[in-house]
């Protein structure tokens, strides 16, 4: 499986379909779930692994109509960036940021919308007037386990109410995508947030299956700085010397900007430490294999991406809260704007590339980093994701030749010390070779 860039005229061979356990072992999985919904029932079971990712299983050789149909969706496997017409379309088109109706620093218009919320609240309240204008049935998003609540899982909001309970940052490992299926089933108008990633399999999917672009009137991304592991949040347990069977509330942020990482106990206990804290050592960070090579952390396929809007990608202590917003189609412009005449977000000023390459420059630096990720990795025999039409090449010669080798062989080093890829996946408290 090789990297392609169709916009560039550049092609390397794809070669037969990948099995469930090849892309999970060559780090190309992100555990969204979609290949579970796609299988015949009882087929693909998703599980926790060890390292504490959502990871699919087989339970058996599924068909090879089944495992082709999961390549050609799984977005580890194809990675699309917008169509050619919706580029075209835009009012700007810039190399690393892709197609743009609007650009704005923006928050939710309700204060406590714009508190409990990540950044600024304009996800929580883009959902909740989803439902309230009647533009969809229901809305598709991750929150906090009730019974486990360090961990995420998918939740449909039929009302504001439910969208607000699931307001906030969620870290570590979430199968969005799990019953995509019986969600398409319903026949019901309906809006996903999401990660990237998670937009660019509904993508995927709409190639095939004609319910998504039916029933999925607006895909709305977070910019993603990666999932980590739930190894990562089990670390902030061991700090406080707690099980997470003990917990109430796992908070990751929120409550301000970023605002506190908060545990409370069912006993009564609470533990808070900050968001600096939480991510101060880049080499407990945690995040999965997939992020490391994803060409697409901006949500250019959404209708709308928000993001934190801090200066070089992390906050000072507590910030204003703000999102910067990218509005990237003329139907997410619709909504953008409807939402801001009837009140529910709030437009501090324009902004521009220059200055959200500014707020995240991480964000800037990954795009031009994974033209050369990605062509070690071939260099080195692994399988990568099908990309297209997302610029990598134009994206990396914003470097120096020297910089793109250096960081081609990297990634070919680290591919062939295993590092780039993953464990077979098994649940937790299996060991490899029991009979």
């Amino acid at each position: 499986m090789g990297l392609i860039e169709t916009s560039h005229s550049q092609a390397t061979v794809l070669t037969d379909s990948l099995s469930l356990g090849e892309i999970v072992e060559n780090g190309l999985c992100i555990g969204c779930g979609l290949c579970r919904s796609i299988a015949d029932s009882g087929d693909v079971e998703m599980v926790m692994t060890p390292e504490g990712r959502e990871r699919p299983v087989a339970l058996r050789a599924l068909d090879k109509p089944i495992l082709a149909r999961i390549n050609a969706v799984c977005p580890g496997t194809r990675i699309a960036g917008p169509p050619p017409a919706q580029m075209n379309d835009a009012t700007l088109t810039d190399t690393i940021w892709g197609p743009v109706e609007r650009l704005v620093l923006g928050s939710a218009a309700d204060p406590t919308v714009r508190f409990i919320g990540s950044g600024g609240g304009t996800l929580t309240a883009l959902g909740q007037f989803l439902l309230t204008s009647g533009r969809v049935k229901f809305v598709l998003h991750v929150a906090a386990s009730l019974s486990m609540p360090m961990r995420t899982e998918r939740r449909l909001s039929f009302d504001a109410a439910s969208v607000f309970e699931g307001a906030g940052s969620r870290y570590g490992p979430a199968a969005t995508l799990v019953d995509f299926n019986d969600v398409l089933d319903r026949d019901e108008p309906f809006a996903l947030i999401a990660k990237p990633c998670d937009i660019t399999a509904v993508r995927n999917l709409a190639r095939l299956d004609p319910r998504v672009d039916e029933h999925m009137r607006y895909a709305l991304a977070f910019v993603c700085g990666g999932a980590s592991d739930l190894t990562k949040s089990e670390q902030v347990l061991q700090r406080f010397g707690l099980r997470e069977d003990e917990l109430s509330l796992f908070r990751y942020r929120g409550h301000g900007n970023p605002g506190l990482n908060r545990i409370e106990t069912k006993d009564g206990r609470a533990f808070e430490i900050s968001y600096r804290q939480l991510w101060e050592d880049e080499d407990k960070w945690m995040i999965q294999p997939r992020c490391k090579i994803c060409p697409d952390a901006i949500g250019q396929v959404a209708d709308i991406a928000v993001s934190d809007a801090w200066l070089n990608g992390g906050p000072a202590v507590e910030d204003e809260p703000l999102n910067g917003i990218i509005v990237r189609t003329k139907r997410g412009r619709e909504l953008f704007e409807a939402a801001v005449e009837a009140g529910v977000l709030q437009i501090k000023r324009e902004s521009d590339i220059a200055e959200m390459s500014e707020l995240q420059s991480h964000q800037v630096r990954k795009r031009r980093a994974v033209w050369a990720r990605l062509t070690g990795m071939v260099i080195a025999g692994k399988p990568v994701p099908f990309v297209r039409e997302l610029a990598l090449r134009d994206c990396a010669a914003q470097n120096s030749p020297a910089d793109n080798l250096a960081g081609g062989r990297g990634a070919r080093d680290r591919a062939h010390r295993g590092r780039l890829g993953e464990p077979p996946a098994v649940p937790r408290g299996t060991v490899l070779g029991d009979p």
